[in-house]
């Protein structure tokens, strides 16, 4: 995770290092509570209100009162405070009600991502919720590096692609038909993920793992990383790197950034 700069706790402006949290808090204690992360592009945050809709959603799924209306106005505030134009923004409320935002810096990538598969069975109960219980996630990350890669992919036991830990997945057929997997397959419905789906023809379904290594390319697409070609999957080297489909892809989400930065 990108080292925080500034924090707001239940509206408080702190400098990272003033930043403290009371005890108990079963947000903190059990990872009971739900978080967003949006992107600021010359101080102006991406699809913030789509943020809040996901964040509403999570809430109502694990039955946590979500203040909306303080968080907004609690990032609100936090943006406008912060001299540099590109950040991220974590939005975070626990089960104790607390509202806790953090700006972070961008992380930096390489210019291509490398996969290593990791079997894995989606909480059902959890299903679309991004909440604070992240250890299995975080696990999953450090497993793929110690085997060579850049980040895990998830592939349910039956062998169904599903999605990365912070990011989602697309890949392109021979025939050049884009494909992803589909929501019900039990992935997150990523907003990056959404403003490519809305723009280009995609096929959404459950796909087999064998499926994406036989594809002549493929990209991941999150907010940090927006749409960020793949390299590698396994030991298996993608045919094209940067193809026609993962630009395609790119100038899609930047159509849907400018749109968005436009209307503010």
């Amino acid at each position: 995770m990108a080292e925080a700069l500034k924090f707001s706790i239940d509206g408080e402006i702190r400098e990272a290092g003033e930043a403290f949290l009371p005890l108990p808090d079963d947000g903190l204690l059990r990872g009971d509570g739900v978080f967003e992360v949006a992107r600021v592009y010359g101080g102006k945050p991406f699809a913030l209100d789509l943020h809040f809709d996901r964040m509403e959603r999570s809430a109502a799924t694990i039955e946590l009162p979500l203040d909306r209306p303080g968080l907004e106005r609690d990032a609100k505030n936090l943006i406008a405070s912060v001299d540099d134009p590109d950040f991220l923004i974590r939005l975070v409320q626990t089960r104790a009600g607390r509202r806790i935002l953090s700006i972070e810096e961008l992380p930096v990538y390489t210019p291509t991502i490398s996969l290593a598969t990791v079997t894995y069975s989606p909480t059902v109960i959890l299903n679309g919720v991004k909440s604070l219980s992240y250890a299995a996630n975080m696990q999953v990350t450090r497993l793929a590096r110690a085997a060579g890669a850049d980040e895990a992919l998830f592939v349910r036991p039956d062998g169904v692609v599903l999605e990365l830990p912070t990011s989602t997945i697309f890949w392109a057929t021979d025939d050049g038909r884009l494909r992803t997997p589909a929501l019900e397959a039990g992935v997150l419905d990523s907003i990056t993920r959404r403003k490519i789906v809305e723009r280009l023809e995609v096929e959404q379904g459950e796909f087999p793992l064998e499926d994406l290594l036989a594809a002549s390319e493929a990209f991941v697409a999150s907010t940090t990383r927006e749409a960020h070609p793949v390299s590698r999957v396994d030991d298996r080297e993608m045919p094209l790197v940067d193809g026609e489909q993962t630009r395609a892809a790119a100038a899609a989400f930047a159509d849907a950034l400018a749109e968005d930065l436009e209307a503010q």
